[in-house]
């Protein structure tokens, strides 16, 4: 579903990414680690289009989406949540999955029955569809940016640390959800830092150190690894 191969990126002179190559097979689960400044957000700015790969290529579904643009991805079948959630605060929530589901362009499917759906996957945005997203606690926003990938329903999510500021007992709950959607077959990137959790669902784990791939595995096999154990656990 999604193919990085030999991505290089720069902020202006800086180099960032340098010949990152990753994949997430269809219906599979896979987590990008790494620590502050490895250029984990800069791999998701470069897979959905914010920042432009100066080599190398991105495709989703065998398909190079380097020159699509950011607002058709929806379109291809492709959820994100960014880091901060990014929700439009002065929009209620009814509001914020309304825009996902418009971008998304998939007529077979109804914005009331799409609703209900979130409801049950998520069951406190039903109680807070009216209101505004700003006024919302930050467990309450990552739902609805969680509902808001998923709305259109996307083949492909990819989520840029998504339990940054969460509770120990919401990060569970989250993840117990992100769980849910791997076992419905969505292929999912997960870039985090929480390693363990994140190591626990995903199939498969790439360490991205200094905006290099310096380790990657199946996720048994880096959670005994010595680096990450020495780096994370």
């Amino acid at each position: 579903m999604l193919e990085m191969e030999r991505v290089n990126t720069s902020y202006g002179t800086v180099p960032m990414l340098r010949e990152v190559s990753l994949r997430v097979g269809e219906g599979e689960m896979v987590c990008l680690l790494g620590p502050n400044g490895a250029g984990k957000s800069t791999t998701f700015n470069a897979i959905c289009g914010l920042l432009r790969a100066e080599s190398g290529q991105v495709r989703i579904a065998g398909r190079d989406v380097r020159d699509c643009g950011t607002e058709a991805l929806a379109s291809l079948g492709v959820g994100f949540v960014p880091e901060g959630r990014r929700l439009f605060p002065t929009l209620t929530v009814r509001e914020n999955l309304r825009l996902a589901f418009d971008a998304a362009r998939a007529p077979a499917l109804e914005f009331a029955a799409q609703i209900e759906k979130m409801a049950q996957l998520f069951p406190r945005i039903r109680e807070r569809l009216d209101q505004r997203s700003g006024t919302m606690s930050g467990g309450e926003q990552a739902m609805v940016a969680l509902a808001r990938a998923l709305i259109g329903e996307p083949r492909l999510v990819v989520m840029d640390e998504p339990s940054l500021g969460l509770s120990p007992k919401l990060i569970d709950e989250y993840f117990q959800i992100v769980a849910r959607i791997r076992d419905q077959g969505k292929a999912v990137l997960l870039i985090e830092q929480n390693a363990e959790t994140a190591l626990s669902i995903a199939e498969r784990g790439y360490l991205l150190v200094r905006g290099r791939i310096a380790l990657q595995g199946a996720s048994a096999d880096l959670l005994r690894d010595d680096t990450i154990r020495h780096m994370y656990l």
